[in-house]
């Protein structure tokens, strides 16, 4: 009740911030624009018999004037008319405005759902239509494992999906279950930091470190463990290291290496 009161708060201010300036009427020059300017001119000619500006000076002034005159007099002429189209405008925005958000507001109330509960950002990217197909089938080996718990290849196929979809709790468990059944790799230890860290937004913790760290006791060239052990030197306040492990990689990297705009773009914010 509250979300349609707002809306209808919204609605009506910005109804009012259309109408305001067109319910204002505009001046218009009126007759006494023009008494000015013929005061001006009787006083241009006063000027001239008392020999205090020449004939020259004189026909100059008379024709700034006489123009002036004849735009103000122009303006004048069909005071009432511009009046008639700005009253007409206002009638038609005022209706336009009316029946816009009126109009705007049935065709949700027939065409949407307005008392549907909201759905958590995960459970709208999950039932996105590119993505139902992926969904479907992850559900299919997730039913799997609950008869077959023990089958390391389900549960390593399972591991990047979860992590595209943003399930990283998920992820975690299913990298875990790989990791037991099918044994220690570089790949699947780095696959678990990387998994952890997502878990934390994006913070290498002690056991992600730990994981990445088991990675390169396997293999000292895990460009990946080097990384992630690279931001959690910079989350721990250590700059100059993390500088130290991106420039290393950037060296090392081949030149068609995707993950260069990373790297160089961490190195170069230290």
């Amino acid at each position: 009740m509250m979300l349609w009161f707002a809306m209808a708060l919204m609605t009506a201010a910005a109804i009012f911030a259309v109408l305001w300036p067109l319910a204002r009427r505009t001046p218009l020059p009126t007759g006494s624009d023009v008494e000015v300017y013929r005061d001006q001119l009787d006083e241009i000619e006063r000027d001239r018999a008392g020999g205090l500006i020449g004939e020259r000076e004189a026909e100059a002034a008379r024709v700034e004037v006489s123009r002036r005159l004849l735009a103000a007099a122009d303006d004048v002429a069909p005071a009432r008319s511009p009046d008639r189209v700005g009253w007409r405008g206002r009638v038609a925005a005022l209706t336009a405005l009316t029946l816009l958000p009126l109009g705007a507001a049935s065709l949700y109330l027939m065409l949407g759902s307005p008392d549907l509960t909201g759905q958590p950002q995960a459970a709208r990217r999950d039932s996105s239509p590119e993505l139902s197909p992926i969904v479907e089938l992850v559900g299919r080996v997730e039913a799997h494992l609950e008869q077959s718990p023990d089958d390391g290849r389900g549960w390593e196929v399972l591991g990047p999906v979860y992590m595209r979809l943003g399930r990283y709790d998920d992820a975690v468990k299913a990298r875990k279950n790989a990791l037991r059944l099918l044994g220690a790799s570089p790949e699947r230890e780095a696959d678990l930091g990387e998994a952890l860290t997502g878990a934390q937004n994006g913070i290498v913790t002690a056991e992600a470190k730990a994981a990445f760290e088991r990675a390169l006791g396997l293999d000292a060239r895990d460009v990946r463990s080097r990384y992630f052990l690279g931001l959690a030197a910079e989350q721990d306040g250590r700059p100059k290291e993390a500088a130290a492990v991106w420039r290393a990689l950037l060296a090392e990297a081949s030149a068609d290496a995707a993950w260069q705009c990373v790297a160089t773009t961490r190195r170069k914010t230290r």
